[in-house]
Protein backbone atom coordinates (compact mmCIF):
# COMPACT_ATOMS: atom_id res chain seq x y z
CA UNK A 1 0.00 0.00 0.00
CA UNK A 2 1.15 3.52 -0.70
CA UNK A 3 -0.17 6.90 -0.81
CA UNK A 4 0.49 10.41 -2.19
CA UNK A 5 -1.24 13.88 -2.54
CA UNK A 6 -2.26 16.38 -5.40
CA UNK A 7 -2.43 19.08 -3.15
CA UNK A 8 -2.47 20.11 0.75
CA UNK A 9 -4.26 23.09 2.22
CA UNK A 10 -6.57 25.91 2.09
CA UNK A 11 -6.42 26.43 -1.62
CA UNK A 12 -7.35 22.60 -2.36
CA UNK A 13 -6.99 18.95 -1.04
CA UNK A 14 -6.73 15.36 -2.66
CA UNK A 15 -4.92 12.22 -1.37
CA UNK A 16 -4.25 9.05 -3.55
CA UNK A 17 -4.16 5.56 -2.05
CA UNK A 18 -3.35 2.63 -3.69
CA UNK A 19 -2.67 -0.92 -3.29
CA UNK A 20 -1.76 -2.99 -6.28
CA UNK A 21 -4.59 -1.66 -8.96
CA UNK A 22 -6.82 -0.21 -6.76
CA UNK A 23 -6.62 3.65 -6.37
CA UNK A 24 -8.52 5.57 -4.33
CA UNK A 25 -8.86 9.26 -4.39
CA UNK A 26 -9.73 10.98 -0.69
CA UNK A 27 -11.49 14.68 -1.99
CA UNK A 28 -11.08 16.48 -4.89
CA UNK A 29 -10.57 20.12 -4.48
CA UNK A 30 -9.08 21.26 -7.69
CA UNK A 31 -10.46 21.81 -11.16
CA UNK A 32 -10.63 18.63 -14.01
CA UNK A 33 -7.47 20.39 -15.85
CA UNK A 34 -5.35 20.87 -12.48
CA UNK A 35 -6.51 17.58 -11.14
CA UNK A 36 -5.31 16.20 -14.72
CA UNK A 37 -1.91 17.94 -14.40
CA UNK A 38 -1.17 16.32 -11.16
CA UNK A 39 -2.61 13.11 -11.16
CA UNK A 40 -0.02 12.85 -14.33
CA UNK A 41 2.63 14.24 -12.00
CA UNK A 42 2.08 11.24 -9.45
CA UNK A 43 1.84 9.00 -12.95
CA UNK A 44 -1.97 8.47 -12.51
CA UNK A 45 -4.91 9.67 -15.01
CA UNK A 46 -8.59 9.56 -13.68
CA UNK A 47 -9.46 6.74 -15.27
CA UNK A 48 -7.01 5.01 -12.73
CA UNK A 49 -9.24 6.12 -10.27
CA UNK A 50 -11.41 3.15 -8.26
CA UNK A 51 -13.58 5.56 -6.25
CA UNK A 52 -13.33 9.05 -4.74
CA UNK A 53 -14.07 9.35 -1.02
CA UNK A 54 -15.49 12.37 0.37
CA UNK A 55 -14.51 13.81 3.85
CA UNK A 56 -16.78 16.64 3.71
CA UNK A 57 -18.53 19.25 1.71
CA UNK A 58 -15.86 22.44 1.90
CA UNK A 59 -15.16 23.43 -1.40
CA UNK A 60 -11.31 22.74 -0.65
CA UNK A 61 -12.30 19.19 -0.66
CA UNK A 62 -15.36 18.84 -3.17
CA UNK A 63 -15.05 21.27 -5.45
CA UNK A 64 -13.98 19.24 -7.98
CA UNK A 65 -15.22 15.83 -7.71
CA UNK A 66 -18.99 16.16 -8.91
CA UNK A 67 -17.37 17.49 -12.36
CA UNK A 68 -14.20 15.18 -12.38
CA UNK A 69 -17.01 11.93 -11.83
CA UNK A 70 -19.21 12.75 -13.86
CA UNK A 71 -16.70 13.66 -17.02
CA UNK A 72 -14.69 9.80 -16.13
CA UNK A 73 -18.35 7.89 -14.91
CA UNK A 74 -16.40 7.48 -11.28
CA UNK A 75 -17.87 6.02 -7.88
CA UNK A 76 -18.22 8.66 -5.19
CA UNK A 77 -18.68 7.75 -1.78
CA UNK A 78 -19.89 10.37 1.03
CA UNK A 79 -22.21 10.62 4.35
CA UNK A 80 -25.95 11.33 3.63
CA UNK A 81 -25.53 14.61 5.33
CA UNK A 82 -22.36 15.57 3.21
CA UNK A 83 -24.88 14.40 -0.03
CA UNK A 84 -27.03 16.95 1.80
CA UNK A 85 -24.74 19.74 2.42
CA UNK A 86 -23.90 19.34 -1.47
CA UNK A 87 -27.54 19.73 -2.73
CA UNK A 88 -26.92 16.02 -4.24
CA UNK A 89 -29.93 14.32 -5.39
CA UNK A 90 -30.71 11.60 -7.78
CA UNK A 91 -31.11 13.57 -10.94
CA UNK A 92 -28.15 15.27 -10.36
CA UNK A 93 -26.43 11.85 -9.82
CA UNK A 94 -27.78 10.22 -12.89
CA UNK A 95 -24.17 10.15 -15.03
CA UNK A 96 -22.30 8.96 -12.30
CA UNK A 97 -22.25 6.26 -9.07
CA UNK A 98 -22.86 8.05 -5.75
CA UNK A 99 -23.08 5.66 -2.49
CA UNK A 100 -24.07 7.24 0.43
CA UNK A 101 -22.27 5.80 3.48
CA UNK A 102 -22.83 5.95 7.10
CA UNK A 103 -20.41 7.88 9.51
CA UNK A 104 -18.84 4.86 11.15
CA UNK A 105 -18.93 2.16 7.69
CA UNK A 106 -16.11 -0.30 6.61
CA UNK A 107 -16.31 -1.13 2.61
CA UNK A 108 -13.90 -3.02 1.62
CA UNK A 109 -12.36 -1.59 -1.81
CA UNK A 110 -9.81 -3.03 -4.26
CA UNK A 111 -8.12 -5.76 -1.21
CA UNK A 112 -8.58 -2.35 1.10
CA UNK A 113 -10.93 -2.15 4.23
CA UNK A 114 -11.75 1.22 4.23
CA UNK A 115 -13.26 3.00 7.49
CA UNK A 116 -15.26 6.24 7.44
CA UNK A 117 -14.32 7.77 11.21
CA UNK A 118 -16.27 10.91 12.21
CA UNK A 119 -14.60 13.82 13.31
CA UNK A 120 -15.48 17.23 15.10
CA UNK A 121 -15.50 19.64 12.10
CA UNK A 122 -17.88 22.38 11.32
CA UNK A 123 -19.72 20.51 8.47
CA UNK A 124 -22.57 18.46 7.85
CA UNK A 125 -21.41 15.26 8.23
CA UNK A 126 -17.41 15.03 8.16
CA UNK A 127 -15.39 11.84 8.33
CA UNK A 128 -11.73 10.81 7.67
CA UNK A 129 -10.66 7.52 6.48
CA UNK A 130 -8.66 4.68 7.93
CA UNK A 131 -7.69 2.14 5.29
CA UNK A 132 -6.22 -1.60 5.73
CA UNK A 133 -4.72 -4.37 3.23
CA UNK A 134 -4.47 -6.85 6.06
CA UNK A 135 -0.81 -6.34 6.77
CA UNK A 136 -0.70 -1.92 7.57
CA UNK A 137 -2.49 0.85 8.20
CA UNK A 138 -2.65 4.52 6.78
CA UNK A 139 -4.82 6.95 8.64
CA UNK A 140 -5.72 10.48 6.60
CA UNK A 141 -6.58 12.91 9.17
CA UNK A 142 -7.13 16.54 8.52
CA UNK A 143 -9.98 19.21 8.96
CA UNK A 144 -11.00 18.16 12.70
CA UNK A 145 -10.95 20.84 15.84
CA UNK A 146 -10.57 19.07 18.86
CA UNK A 147 -9.65 15.82 20.16
CA UNK A 148 -12.14 13.41 20.58
CA UNK A 149 -11.43 9.48 22.51
CA UNK A 150 -13.27 7.96 19.14
CA UNK A 151 -10.02 9.94 17.10
CA UNK A 152 -7.73 8.57 18.81
CA UNK A 153 -8.78 4.82 18.98
CA UNK A 154 -8.96 4.91 15.44
CA UNK A 155 -5.76 6.37 14.42
CA UNK A 156 -3.66 4.45 17.01
CA UNK A 157 -1.07 1.95 15.70
CA UNK A 158 -1.37 3.07 12.07
CA UNK A 159 2.13 2.49 9.54
CA UNK A 160 1.21 5.40 7.78
CA UNK A 161 -0.49 8.74 9.23
CA UNK A 162 -1.04 11.96 7.48
CA UNK A 163 -2.35 14.53 9.89
CA UNK A 164 -3.04 18.02 9.59
CA UNK A 165 -1.29 20.80 11.77
CA UNK A 166 -3.54 23.86 10.49
CA UNK A 167 -2.04 26.60 11.89
CA UNK A 168 0.15 28.39 14.70
CA UNK A 169 -2.35 30.33 17.34
CA UNK A 170 -0.96 33.40 18.07
CA UNK A 171 -0.02 33.84 13.82
CA UNK A 172 -4.03 33.45 13.52
CA UNK A 173 -5.09 35.80 15.77
CA UNK A 174 -2.53 38.38 14.91
CA UNK A 175 -2.96 37.70 11.43
CA UNK A 176 -5.50 39.67 8.59
CA UNK A 177 -8.35 36.99 9.22
CA UNK A 178 -11.66 39.03 10.00
CA UNK A 179 -12.46 37.64 13.55
CA UNK A 180 -15.35 35.62 13.39
CA UNK A 181 -13.00 33.24 10.74
CA UNK A 182 -10.26 33.39 13.36
CA UNK A 183 -13.02 32.18 15.92
CA UNK A 184 -13.84 29.67 13.59
CA UNK A 185 -10.90 28.16 12.36
CA UNK A 186 -9.38 28.14 16.22
CA UNK A 187 -12.73 26.49 17.61
CA UNK A 188 -13.49 23.18 18.55
CA UNK A 189 -14.88 22.40 14.91
CA UNK A 190 -12.21 24.00 13.33
CA UNK A 191 -8.69 23.08 12.87
CA UNK A 192 -5.99 21.63 14.69
CA UNK A 193 -3.15 24.13 16.00
CA UNK A 194 0.38 23.24 15.71
CA UNK A 195 0.07 22.41 19.50
CA UNK A 196 -3.01 20.61 19.06
CA UNK A 197 -1.63 18.21 16.88
CA UNK A 198 1.51 17.75 19.12
CA UNK A 199 -1.01 16.68 21.53
CA UNK A 200 -2.35 14.44 19.35
CA UNK A 201 0.81 12.53 18.34
CA UNK A 202 1.32 11.81 22.24
CA UNK A 203 -1.73 10.34 22.93
CA UNK A 204 -1.59 8.22 19.35
CA UNK A 205 0.18 4.70 19.73
CA UNK A 206 2.64 5.71 17.11
CA UNK A 207 5.32 2.51 17.81
CA UNK A 208 4.51 1.70 14.30
CA UNK A 209 4.51 4.50 12.09
CA UNK A 210 7.04 3.74 9.58
CA UNK A 211 5.85 7.58 7.19
CA UNK A 212 3.85 10.41 9.00
CA UNK A 213 2.92 13.53 6.68
CA UNK A 214 1.83 17.08 8.57
CA UNK A 215 -0.50 18.85 5.64
CA UNK A 216 -2.88 20.81 5.44
CA UNK A 217 -0.89 24.13 7.03
CA UNK A 218 -2.25 27.50 6.55
CA UNK A 219 -0.15 29.50 4.07
CA UNK A 220 -1.22 32.45 6.31
CA UNK A 221 -1.20 31.57 9.62
CA UNK A 222 1.48 28.97 9.58
CA UNK A 223 5.19 28.32 8.77
CA UNK A 224 7.41 25.46 8.59
CA UNK A 225 9.72 26.50 11.56
CA UNK A 226 6.57 26.83 13.70
CA UNK A 227 5.40 23.42 12.71
CA UNK A 228 8.74 21.30 12.86
CA UNK A 229 9.30 23.22 16.43
CA UNK A 230 6.20 22.49 17.83
CA UNK A 231 5.82 18.43 16.55
CA UNK A 232 9.79 17.85 17.28
CA UNK A 233 9.36 16.26 20.66
CA UNK A 234 6.06 14.62 19.93
CA UNK A 235 7.08 12.92 16.39
CA UNK A 236 9.75 10.69 18.68
CA UNK A 237 11.15 8.39 16.83
CA UNK A 238 8.87 8.00 13.76
CA UNK A 239 11.35 7.40 10.89
CA UNK A 240 10.34 9.65 8.75
CA UNK A 241 8.51 12.63 8.54
CA UNK A 242 7.73 14.93 5.67
CA UNK A 243 5.17 18.45 4.92
CA UNK A 244 2.68 18.46 2.38
CA UNK A 245 2.72 21.82 0.63
CA UNK A 246 -0.19 23.26 -1.38
CA UNK A 247 1.31 23.54 -4.30
CA UNK A 248 2.78 20.12 -4.73
CA UNK A 249 1.41 18.34 -1.92
CA UNK A 250 3.75 15.24 -1.54
CA UNK A 251 4.91 11.64 -3.99
CA UNK A 252 4.30 8.39 -3.39
CA UNK A 253 5.34 6.66 -0.27
CA UNK A 254 4.98 3.66 0.32
CA UNK A 255 4.56 1.40 3.44
CA UNK A 256 6.32 -2.32 3.55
Amino acid sequence: MRFASLGSGSKGNSTLVERGDACLMVDCGFSIKQTVQRLARLGREPTDIRAILVTHEHSDHIKGVIPLARRFNLTVMMTAGTARAAKLDSDLCADFDLRVISSDTQVSIGGMQVSAVSVPHDAREPVQFVFCDGDYRLGVLTDLGSITPHVVENYSACDGLLVEANHDTQMLFEGSYPYPLKKRVGGDWGHLSNGQTAQLLTELDTTTVQTMVVGHMSQQNNSMACVKETLDVAVGEVPQVLYACQDQGFDWQGLE
